[in-house]
């Protein structure tokens, strides 16, 4: 073998995991999702680029770890190993016990397909963390998912005022691969497919950059990390998704109350959550009041009533107008932005409706509360701003028997939880969360199988699922099984990470212990509203930050304690 040769194979060996790690923490969240080709033809989900990238990490891991040159988490995979156990004796039971999945290659295709693209999220955890050796991996790593953080702030600017094109999943056509650009009034997505995946990446990576950046001692490199932080938080504030904005909030209250319990001296532990809190107070509402006028009308819609409209936008306007700062109306004015939007370009819709409308696809719809109360067409959810008819199927049985399923188009009517308060949150309450809630009551162990939750009747196929609830998804799906195994891991993590930051001293291990803790938790609560677990540019982003953080806190030595003695240990990888 040429010398040459073997010294290439040495570096591979080498650092092979380290570049399928960076190749991934870039990948993800910065290629659009372009597919490939569609794995089952009327189906929404699509095979893409990321998925061979993935493919090829883990097999290369697969490979190390065969190799004994790295050693995995047994823990974390028995965990895993647990829920795909869980997970395929939903399947089993789906086809052969409650017969939700219909045995034709379709249904029993389309339930196969979400199995494994659960383990194909979980496997990128094993990635991240073959793949960090030594320290210096670590930070090469995190210098990459700040460069990422800050690369789709940048973009997603200029999706914004200079209409770069937008790829959306939103409905079956638009997940063919459709260019699109931004309305005026169209919230941000940046390289996502839509902009409740965003927010949930940044819930899930701000934290941790907040987190760094409280801790660093490099002036230049925590200010560095203050701007992506800002540049990450200004797109969360554009994105308008009120329950990641919360989640998102909520992180940030939690990075800054453990940064304070991990500071010694109650003088210095007043100090800093005072002024830290201070500052991200002072920060929010000027980002909100120059630029977060969408999201300050649908918080408002939050509190509003049909008898007491609550307009939150003119309150902060009344404060911040009398002051001798620039008026947001020209700070938007001032900023750089393309003239007029580019000749041939499809708009990217604000509104789902607006897109279905666009786009004809059945189960493209919005499912609509069963029975709801007829109402005049002129009358809509303070959330919905045009009349789009609605699809509804009926069966029709004809003169020799035969039962035909047909499709029309019926004037749209909506309950009165949808008048009353929004109609995206009661499809969630009248439709989408009991449906989930019978197929859990239908087998409380084992659920009634992946992607079978939206389904009027046995054989109906959807094209696109979604619960707007993880959990509610989860215990639907795969039952009590697959929750406790799913959310066990999760939790798993939790503990292992508060142990660990309570334990260690060191700097970089404590900033991403409380980085993650908060993202964790942010993500939890954003999941009561969104699938998050189910979005695959989030669910590749948790489980590989997940991998990440495990391997840290294996590179530095831990505090230790007993009864009569004190003393370090420290954790090889």
């Amino acid at each position: 073998m040429p010398q040459a040769f073997r010294k290439l194979l040495k570096k591979i060996d080498q650092y092979g995991l380290l570049a399928c790690a960076a190749v991934l923490i870039l990948m993800i969240p910065l290629y659009p999702k372009i597919p490939l080709f569609s794995p089952i033809e009327q189906y929404i989900v699509r095979v893409r680029l990321e998925d061979f990238a993935v493919l090829i990490a883990v097999i290369f891991t697969a490979i190390q770890i065969f190799r004994k040159k790295v050693s995995i988490d047994k823990k974390v995979l028995i965990i895993m190993g647990a829920y795909a156990v869980a997970g395929f004796l939903s399947m089993l039971s789906a086809m052969f016990i409650t017969k939700t999945v219909p045995l034709q290659p379709l249904h029993v295709g389309k339930t196969l397909l979400h199995f494994f693209r659960y383990m194909e999220y979980f496997s990128v955890f094993f990635v991240s963390f073959t793949a960090i050796k030594t320290k210096k991996d670590l930070l090469f790593l995190l210098k990459l998912l700040v460069i990422a953080v800050f690369a789709i702030g940048v973009y997603g600017y200029m999706q914004k005022y200079f209409y770069w094109p937008v790829y959306s999943t939103m409905n079956r056509e638009f997940s063919k691969g459709i260019r699109l650009v931004l309305t005026e009034h169209a919230r941000i997505q940046s390289t996502f497919a839509g902009h409740y995946d965003m927010a949930a990446y940044l819930v899930i990576t701000l934290p941790i950059l907040l987190s760094l950046a409280l801790k660093i001692r490099s002036k230049k490199k925590k200010i560095a990390l203050y701007g992506v932080f800002a540049s990450g938080f200004w797109l969360m504030v554009m994105s308008a998704s009120r329950i990641p904005f919360a989640a998102i909030l909520f992180g940030t209250g939690i990075v800054i109350l453990l940064h304070t319990l991990i500071t010694k001296q109650w003088r210095r532990k007043l100090l800093f959550f005072s002024s830290r809190s201070a500052i991200f107070s002072v920060f929010l509402v000027l980002i909100l009041y120059y630029f977060g006028q969408n999201m300050l009308d649908r918080l408002s819609n939050v509190i509003s009533s049909s008898d007491n409209p609550v307009n939150i936008n003119k309150m902060i306007d009344g404060i911040f107008d009398p002051l001798p700062i620039p008026l947001s109306t020209q700070l938007l004015a001032w900023l750089p932005k393309a003239p007029a939007l580019p000749e041939n370009t499809a708009e990217a819709p604000d509104l789902e409706a607006a897109m279905i409308a666009q786009v004809a696809s059945i189960s493209d719809q919005p499912p609509v509360p069963r029975n709801p109360t007829p109402t005049p067409a002129t009358e809509r959810p303070r959330d919905v701003y045009e009349d789009i008819p609605e699809p509804v199927t009926t069966e029709v049985t004809l003169a020799d028997g035969t039962v035909q399923r047909t499709v029309i188009h019926k004037t749209r009517v909506y309950s009165d939880c949808a008048l009353e308060h929004e109609l995206s949150l009661c499809i969630r309450l009248e439709s989408l969360w009991p449906w989930a809630l019978q197929s859990f009551s239908t087998n409380p162990i084992l659920g009634t199988g992946y992607a079978t939750l939206n389904k009027q009747f046995v054989d109906e196929f959807t094209i696109a699922d979604s619960t707007d609830n993880n959990y509610l998804r989860t215990l639907g799906e795969t039952g009590l099984a697959g929750f406790i195994t799913f959310y066990g891991l999760c939790i798993f993590l939790l503990v292992t990470t508060i142990r660990h930051l309570k334990n260690t001293s060191d700097p970089l291990n404590q900033a991403l212990d409380i980085g993650f803790i908060a993202g964790t938790l942010g993500l939890l609560l954003n999941a009561a509203y969104i699938d998050v677990f189910a979005a695959s540019k989030v669910a590749y982003t948790f489980w590989f930050m997940a991998g990440l953080i495990r391997a840290s806190q294996q590179l530095q030595p831990v505090k230790t304690r007993t009864k009569t003695t004190r003393k370090s240990k420290h954790v090889r990888h």
